[in-house]
C-alpha cells in the first residue's frame, strides 16, 4: 500500500536535563545539527513537517518551519506536544489525517519509518502504530489519527495520563521492529557522551 500523506511531528519540546540544558536538536554531529539530519531523513517522507518546542521559536528560525508549543503547560511530557501537533494539523490542514511524531535528536531515523508504520496499523486493523528496535519499543516514535485528538486531551487533561503506551494500549498499536545493524536508527543523544557516539555512528553509515 502507498502510504496516505501523513504530517512530520518533530518534538522538541523536553527540557534536556540530561544534556545539561539547552537544545538537543540543535547540537552538532558530523559538522550539521541533529535537527538537520531528522529533517533530511524524514522531510521526503512526509508532506511536510511541524516542530513542537517551548520558548522562543525564533531559535530554530533557520529551519523554516513552523514552530508550536505544547498546549497542555508544565512540560506535560511528549503527549502534549503530539497533541499540539494534532490540533495544529486539524486547525490548518485539514486534507491531512495523519500525524508520525518522532523524537528530534534521533538523527538516524529511517527512510521507510513512514511507509512502515501505516502498514503495520493498516494490516493490524489498529489506527496506531509506535517503532520498535533492539528489544525496546520507542512509542514517542510513532504514528497517530486526528480522529483521536479530543481522546487524547480528555486523557491529559481531565485523566492526567502521560504515559504514551498506556495510552496507545486503549486503542490499538502496532509496534514494527527495525535492525539495529549497523546502528540502531533510533538512538537518541540523551547525555554530552551521545553527541561522541552519535559522530561516530554517523561515520560508520558513511563508509
Amino acid at each position: 500500500m502507498s502510504a496516505p500523506p501523513t504530517l512530520g511531528l518533530l518534538l522538541a519540546g523536553g527540557l534536556a536535563r540530561r544534556m545539561g540544558g539547552g537544545d538537543k536538536p540543535l547540537k552538532q554531529i558530523g559538522g550539521r545539527s541533529i535537527l538537520s539530519h531528522v529533517v533530511a531523513r524524514l522531510g521526503p517522507q512526509c508532506d511536510s513537517l511541524l516542530l513542537n518546542a517551548n520558548g522562543d521559536p525564533g531559535r530554530f528560525a533557520a529551519y523554516g518551519l513552523p514552530v508550536i508549543a505544547d498546549s497542555v503547560p508544565d512540560f506535560a511530557g511528549p503527549l502534549a506536544g503530539i497533541l499540539a501537533g494534532l490540533d495544529w494539523l486539524a486547525e490548518n490542514r485539514s486534507d491531512l489525517s495523519w500525524l508520525v511524531s518522532i523524537a528530534a535528536d534521533t538523527p538516524f531515523i529511517p527512510r521507510d519509518l513512514v511507509s512502515r508504520l501505516h502498514a503495520a496499523r493498516a494490516a493490524a486493523d489498529v489506527p496506531l502504530a509506535c517503532a520498535a528496535s533492539g528489544g525496546w519499543t520507542h512509542p514517542v516514535i510513532g504514528l497517530w489519527p486526528v480522529a483521536l485528538r479530543e481522546d487524547l486531551r480528555h486523557a491529559l487533561t481531565v485523566e492526567d495520563e502521560r504515559k504514551i503506551d498506556r495510552w496507545t494500549a486503549r486503542h490499538g498499536v502496532a509496534q514494527v521492529e527495525w535492525p539495529v545493524d549497523p546502528v540502531d536508527p533510533f538512538f537518541n543523544a540523551n547525555r554530552p557522551d551521545d553527541l561522541n557516539e552519535a559522530a561516530r555512528l554517523y561515520d560508520l553509515l558513511r563508509d
